[in-house]
C-alpha cells in the first residue's frame, strides 16, 4: 500500500494551530477549527476525490462522501476524527522526525525535555520505526490529526485503486472534542451511516467501545467575612468550606489512584476568597448505577453541610456529559467483529479494553449511529512528551481499507 502523502499531510496539519476554547460560546470554539477546515481540509477532500463536501456552520463538522464502487456493499460506513488539539501549547508547533528509533533518549530540540525510555517505557515498543515528536515546546497534535491523517490517506488510496471495491463511506472532521462538547449537535440525519469509527485511540491495535459516563460537577461556596481577630462564631470562609466538601469525597476514588474499570472524582479546579469559591468536579464511572451514585453523593454533602449552617451555604450544579456507549454498542456487536476481523487478518492483535475518557463517539452512539473507536497510534497526548510511530499510521490507514473492502 502507498503512504507516501501520509507523514507530509500530517505534519501540514499539525503546524496548524487548532486549540479548542472551553470559555468559548461559539460553535466551533475558536476561528482556527474553521479556518482549517474550510482552508485546508475542504478543498483537500474535495481534490482527492471526496463528493458533496460540505461544511456545516450549525456544528462545525466537514463532512464528505466516497461513493459505493460496488452495489454488492449495502451497508454504509462512518469514519470521524476531531480538529481541535487539548489544553496546551499549540503556538509554532515543530515536530522532530526521528527515523530508524535506536532505544535511546531523545532529546526535544533544545528545550531541556526529553523522551527517556526509563520514563516513558513505551518507546521502547517503537525501536526501529520512524517517530513524530515535539520539540518540547508544545504538544504535537497527533490527538487527533493523525487519525484525519489516517482517514484522508485511505480515503486517497481507495480512490486511486478502484479495483477495491467498497460499499458508501462518509467522513466527517468535527470541532471540539477536548473540551466535550463536539458532538452535541452532530448531525446524524446528514451523516447518514449505518455505523462509524472515530479514528481518535492511541497504540497499534486499539479497538474500543467502553467508555466512561461523565458527568461535571460546578460548586458555588457562600461564605460571610468579617475581620479575623473578631471572627469567632461569625466568619465563614468559602475556602474552608471547598476543603471540607472535598475531604468528605472517597479519598482512594481519585485520578491519581484508581486505573481499569475503576471510577473517580476528580477535582480540576479551586479557586475563591473568603467570601466566595468555587470548585469545579468531573465525576467518571463506567457503570449506571455507580455513576448515579457518585453524583447523588455530591449532592448529599451539600445537603449535610447546608443543613448544619441552617442554610444553603453549599450549592452543587451538576451535568451529564455523556455515556457509555457500551449500552449500545453491545446490541449489535457487528462493527466490532468487522475491526477485529480485518485487525487478525493484518497481524495486528486487537486490544479492546475500556477507554477511561470519552470520544465523540460516546454521544454519536447515543444519537443513532454506534461509534466505536479505533487507533490512531498517539501516545503520552496532552502534553510536551506527545509522539506518534509513522509505521502505526500507516497500519490505521491499513485498517480503513480493510473495514469499507470486507464484505460481512
Amino acid at each position: 500500500m502507498a503512504y507516501e502523502n501520509l507523514l507530509k499531510r500530517f505534519l501540514t496539519y499539525v503546524k496548524e494551530n487548532t486549540r479548542s476554547d472551553e470559555t468559548s460560546h461559539t460553535v466551533p470554539s475558536t476561528q482556527s477549527q474553521v479556518d482549517f477546515a474550510l482552508n485546508i481540509l475542504q478543498p483537500e477532500m474535495e481534490a482527492i476525490g471526496l463528493q458533496n463536501v460540505h461544511y456545516n456552520p450549525a456544528n462545525g463538522f466537514l463532512v464528505g462522501t466516497l461513493p459505493a464502487n460496488d452495489s454488492g456493499y449495502t451497508r454504509k460506513i462512518g469514519f470521524i476524527s476531531h480538529m481541535d488539539t487539548a489544553d496546551f501549547n499549540a503556538d509554532n508547533i515543530s515536530p522532530q522526525i526521528i527515523e530508524n528509533y535506536d532505544g535511546g533518549i531523545i532529546a526535544l530540540s533544545d528545550s531541556g525535555y526529553s523522551l527517556n525510555p526509563e520514563e516513558f517505557p513505551q518507546l521502547n515498543r517503537y525501536i526501529g520505526q520512524t517517530l513524530i515528536t515535539t520539540d518540547g515546546r508544545t504538544l504535537l497534535g497527533a490527538d487527533d490529526k493523525s487519525g484525519i491523517a489516517e482517514i484522508m490517506t485511505a480515503i486517497e488510496y481507495l480512490v486511486q485503486n478502484p479495483d477495491i471495491k467498497h460499499g458508501e463511506i462518509r467522513v466527517g472532521f468535527g470541532p471540539d472534542e477536548e473540551i466535550g462538547v463536539g458532538a452535541d449537535k452532530f448531525d446524524v440525519a446528514d451523516f447518514d451511516v449505518d455505523f462509524a469509527y472515530t479514528v481518535d485511540g492511541g497504540p497499534l491495535g486499539e479497538l474500543q467501545y467502553e467508555t466512561f459516563s461523565a458527568a461535571a460537577a460546578h460548586i458555588t461556596f457562600h461564605g460571610r467575612n468579617v475581620h479575623p481577630g473578631t471572627a469567632k462564631g461569625q466568619m465563614v470562609n468559602a475556602l474552608q468550606l471547598a476543603m471540607d466538601f472535598h475531604h468528605q469525597l472517597p479519598v482512594d476514588d481519585r485520578p491519581e489512584t484508581t486505573e481499569g474499570y475503576q471510577g473517580f472524582y476528580h477535582l480540576s479546579s479551586l479557586e475563591g476568597v473568603v467570601e466566595r469559591a468555587e470548585s469545579s468536579y468531573i465525576i467518571r464511572d463506567f457503570e449506571t448505577e455507580a455513576f448515579e451514585q457518585r453524583k447523588a453523593l455530591m449532592l448529599k454533602i451539600a445537603e449535610k453541610m447546608n443543613l448544619d449552617f441552617g442554610n444553603e451555604r453549599v450549592v452543587v450544579a451538576l451535568h451529564d456529559q455523556y455515556y457509555n456507549m457500551k449500552t449500545i454498542i453491545e446490541k449489535d456487536m457487528t462493527p466490532i467483529e468487522l475491526a477485529k476481523t480485518v485487525m487478525v487478518d493484518l497481524d495486528i492483535e486487537p486490544i479492546i479494553e475500556p477507554v477511561r475518557g470519552g470520544t465523540d463517539g460516546s454521544k454519536i452512539s447515543f444519537m443513532g449511529i454506534p461509534t466505536p473507536n479505533l487507533f490512531a497510534g498517539g501516545e503520552n497526548m496532552h502534553g510536551r512528551f506527545e509522539f506518534v510511530s509513522l509505521q502505526t499510521m500507516q497500519r490505521a490507514v491499513d485498517i480503513i481499507v480493510g473495514i469499507v473492502s470486507k464484505k460481512f
